[in-house]
């Protein structure tokens, strides 16, 4: 009698639910349905022929006069004045409102105009380096820079010169402490800082009619 045994049959796979296939099939319809999805959007979509705003007529109050120009909007105020109108007294150095070499007064404040946009001082009062000089008879501080020899290079004297104009504006009779304070917005590279602050006395002086406090 043989005692061998049969060998055993191995169980039969089922053919319902499996995760790896639910996964595995999901995976596939996703595709082809996004893939379908996006071929509708390509094909319905119209081609984009925008690429960003044109250029738009603005008016800025300059030294007193309306000046008409086009430009895009995000050009800056110190472009438009160099670029657009050519007053190139405002100047370009940092371009990031640290130097101050672009100072420029707007409403009575003086404001870096690489930081302004030119679109957004229309309806202002921008008073600029040019229009301290225009007339019969120049600021008292265009005078005091050149008796105190308050300038080197010159890259950064326009802007002292406006942002001086400005402070002299608010305050008449100012101590030397007081003059070094209200420029400190405005970087002189060349370390003219001296001659800058006795030009800005000289000048308060001058607007008293030459008289001492």
């Amino acid at each position: 009698m043989s005692l061998k045994k049969e060998p055993e049959a191995r169980p039969t796979p089922k053919r319902g639910f499996s995760r790896r296939g639910f996964l595995g099939g999901v995976g596939v319809g996703a595709g082809a349905l996004g893939s379908g999805v996006l071929e509708q959007d390509a094909a319905a979509a119209p081609p984009a022929n925008v690429i960003g705003p044109g250029e738009v007529p603005i008016t800025l109050t300059i030294n007193g006069q309306a000046k008409k120009l086009s430009v895009e909007p995000r050009v800056t105020l110190l472009d438009a004045l160099r670029e657009r109108l050519d007053m190139t007294g405002a100047k370009r150095v940092c371009d990031r409102g640290t130097c101050g070499a672009c100072t420029v007064i707007m409403d009575g404040k003086a404001v870096y105009a690489c930081t302004v946009l030119a679109i957004d001082a229309q309806g202002r009062q921008i008073q600029t380096v040019e229009g301290l000089s225009n007339g019969a008879k120049a600021h008292p501080i265009v005078g005091a820079f050149a008796n105190n020899d308050a300038l080197q290079c010159g890259y950064c004297t326009p802007g002292f010169v406006v942002a001086s104009k400005a402070f002299l504006d608010r305050n008449t009779n100012p101590t030397y402490e007081q003059v070094k304070a209200g420029l400190g917005g405005n970087l002189c590279r060349c370390g003219t800082y001296i001659g800058i602050r006795k030009a800005v006395l000289e000048a308060a002086k001058e607007l008293k009619g030459g008289r001492n406090a």
